[in-house]
């Protein structure tokens, strides 16, 4: 896999796995659902670690800091669109800055 837009398509698939995963545990601790909510909470985090892997930066900590960016943009949409929470200015403006930050780090020299 090389390029930009695969590259953001498994940042995607893994900021949706782990908050997928994140969320069912949340929803288990802190909203009440069964403890049957984290078996696929596990299986849902360890696809976000596995797909992390596929990424094209050759070192880890340059990969996790560009998912970084892509995990806030996943994670104000889950807001948005799954817990029904309208996005604020400063979610929107934190968005922005963090996918930018994304783009910088994936597209800069080497």
């Amino acid at each position: 896999m090389t390029g930009l837009a695969p590259t953001l398509a498994v940042y995607l698939l893994a900021a949706l796995a782990e908050i997928g995963g994140c969320f069912a545990f949340w929803s288990w601790a802190r909203s009440g659902a069964s403890l049957w909510w984290l078996l696929p909470g596990v299986a849902s985090l360890c696809l976000f670690a596995w797909a992390l892997t596929l990424s094209e930066p050759t070192a880890a900590g340059r990969a996790f800091a560009a998912y970084g960016g892509i995990y806030v943009l996943t994670a104000v949409a889950w807001l948005v669109l799954v817990e029904r929470t309208p996005a604020t200015r400063a979610d929107m403006l934190g968005v922005g800055l963090c996918v930018a930050g994304c783009v910088v780090i994936l597209t800069g020299r080497r």
